[in-house]
Parts: structure tokens; C-alpha cells; sequence
């Protein structure tokens, strides 16, 4: 039997496929980052994408479940990076938007019957840096280089 990863196409090495979106906004002129910790572990919103959905549904839907936030902006489009395999093959993919409006709350979930993170902090991108861990960094740099060019709506 032929394993087919996300995209349908025979890999043996990816195992699981997320979908995550990076979220940024701007507090006092800077650009800040929304990282979330899971126990020592911080990373974007994300989650694992369900048979049949769409990823950046899934990535939307992962972001209310566990940010509670819901009115974000794709300024840049669905342009996404993808994280290089980790964990036994697993892959996740992010898109970056901007927050609209909302406060992040961390809800319960009713599968762990506790919130799935134990903090969130909107952090610059050099904290980010700093905090995120190295498979995240190209999916840093790659929203940094999009932020700082400005939306993709401003450029023709």
C-alpha cells in the first residue's frame, strides 16, 4: 500500500498535516507576532487539518479553537509556507493575516478538559526569534519578509 501525503502524491515521510495561521497586528507603530506556548513548546495557532477540509480552513478553524480569535484579514492572500518534516515526518503549513479585531482567549477543550495552551504573548519578531524554536524560524523569516513589504493589495 502506498502511503499519499497532503497533496495526494505518494511519500512515505509525511505522517500528519496541520494548518496554522501566523497572526500579526500592530501595537504602538510595530508589528507584533501572536506565539502561543504549549508546556516548554511555542508556536503559531494550528492544528491538525481533518479528511476532506480544505487547509486553510483548517487553519482558520484551529485559530478560533484555540486563540478564539476569528476576524483576521488575509491581506497577503492564501500564500502559505510549510514547515520541513519534524516529529516522525509530520508537516505544517501557515498562512499569515492580520488581526482585525479580537482578544485572545484560551478556551477549553472539550477533548483535554483544559485549554490546549498555558499562555499566549504578542511578541516583536526578534522576540520571536528567540522563542519560537528552530523549525519555525524559516516560517518566521518568510512572514517577517511579508509584513515589512506590506500586503499584497498595495503591491500590483
Amino acid at each position: 500500500m502506498v502511503e499519499r501525503d497532503y497533496r495526494g502524491e505518494a511519500n512515505s515521510h509525511v505522517r500528519a498535516f496541520s494548518a496554522g495561521v501566523v497572526i500579526v497586528r500592530r501595537i504602538d507603530d510595530t508589528w507584533r507576532y501572536l506565539i502561543m506556548r504549549s508546556f516548554r513548546n511555542w508556536d503559531f495557532p494550528k492544528g491538525m487539518v481533518e479528511a476532506g477540509e480544505a487547509a486553510l480552513a483548517a487553519a482558520v478553524r484551529e485559530t478560533a479553537e484555540e486563540s478564539s480569535l476569528t476576524d483576521l484579514a488575509f491581506d497577503w492572500g492564501e500564500v502559505f509556507r510549510e514547515t520541513k518534516p519534524y516529529a516522525g515526518g509530520k508537516v505544517a503549513r501557515y498562512y499569515l493575516a492580520r488581526l482585525n479585531s479580537g482578544t485572545v482567549f484560551l478556551p477549553v477543550s472539550p477533548e483535554l478538559g483544559r485549554p490546549e495552551h498555558d499562555e499566549f504573548r504578542w511578541v516583536s519578531a526578534e522576540q520571536a526569534a528567540r522563542l519560537l524554536p528552530p523549525r519555525l524560524q524559516p516560517i518566521l523569516a518568510w512572514a517577517r519578509a511579508l509584513v515589512e513589504t506590506g500586503p499584497a493589495q498595495a503591491h500590483p
